[in-house]
């Protein structure tokens, strides 16, 4: 469950500073949302993925609904919102592959409880539930709470970051903050401190919180990974960098995908890097997401990268 978006993207050497026009190499328009980003990722790996969520009545919307369905996700309960045009967002991409990003989530925001209610059923009995925070907060904690009560592992990431309500992680089964989020929610900034070291503090935070496991995604540097019985880092795979959007949209997508096929944790979380390592080579939020002969094809390439030591 979570946001449908359209992405207006423009590529330069460096972001604008305030008050700045920067001149762009290229733009385009591409699907994205990071709701419709982790379900796209899911379907074209292969899972039977149902999306959950609002776009507007307008040509956006179909845009978003087609390519969804051209992934293989289910979009029986995906809305079209009468009065709310679709979610759209300005990307400014640098030569780095780093971006900012403003969003206006429109019909995103729109879904309710009751769109919760409409899909109780397959919430309830599905193997793994997705979801972020690009949404109404209200309705992800319903929907979080509606979860509870059946089978379904329980997989939030906390994106973009923002306030929540109290108790919102208590019971989550996989927490997936990247280091900007992992910061807010934990309340500990880096500082000058290395990386592994906040890492753990902030985990540690998080698992207090009520997370059950707490995965901090760092882009190049990997994922920290934590439970109750401590952390470690895991290196990612070294790509050049082109565009970083839905990298850890690719990462969670994949993660869901590899815990719903019943992966070992370290095989899981070495899927899932590599799916965010190819999505941030190329370019684009959903057109850079891999299918799963071009993920598994990637990993056979590099046997030696990205090993997790505890399965």
């Amino acid at each position: 469950m979570g946001s449908l978006v359209f992405d207006f993207v423009a590529r330069a050497d460096r972001l604008p500073r305030r008050g700045e026009t920067v001149l762009a190499s290229s733009f385009g328009m591409f699907t994205g949302g990071k709701g419709a980003n982790q379900a796209v990722q899911a379907g074209r790996l292969g899972a039977d993925t149902w999306m959950i969520g609002r776009v507007g009545d307008d040509f956006l919307g179909e845009r978003l609904l087609d390519t969804l369905r051209k992934s293989g996700v289910h979009t029986d309960f995906v809305r079209k919102d009468a009065l709310l045009p679709t979610g759209a967002c300005c990307i400014h991409v640098d030569s780095e592959g780093d971006n900012a990003i403003i969003i206006a989530p429109n019909a995103s925001s729109a879904c309710d409880r009751a769109d919760v209610d409409r899909a109780g059923e397959l919430i309830r009995t599905a193997d793994v539930f997705l979801l972020q925070l690009e949404t109404n907060v209200d309705t992800v904690a319903y929907a979080l709470e509606s979860a509870r009560g059946g089978s379904a592992i329980a997989i939030l990431n906390p994106a973009p970051a923002r306030e929540i309500l109290p108790g919102m992680f208590k019971g989550v089964d996989y927490l997936t903050p990247n280091e900007t989020e992992a910061e807010y929610f934990s309340g500990l900034p880096r500082g000058n401190q290395s990386l592994e070291s906040w890492c753990a503090q902030s985990s540690e935070k998080l698992l207090g919180q009520g997370a059950r496991n707490v995965f901090v995604t760092l882009g190049k540097h990997g994922v920290y990974v934590a439970d109750a019985t401590g952390g470690q880092m895991v290196s990612g795979f070294p790509v050049s960098a082109v565009d970083v959007t839905a990298a850890g949209d690719a990462f969670n997508g994949a993660f869901a995908v590899a815990i719903a096929e019943g992966m070992k944790r370290g095989h899981a979380i070495r899927f899932a890097n590599a799916a965010g390592a190819l999505c941030a080579s190329r370019a684009g939020a959903q057109q850079s997401l891999c299918t799963r002969s071009e993920l598994e094809e990637f990993l056979l390439s590099r046997p030696n990268e990205g090993r997790y030591e505890i399965a």
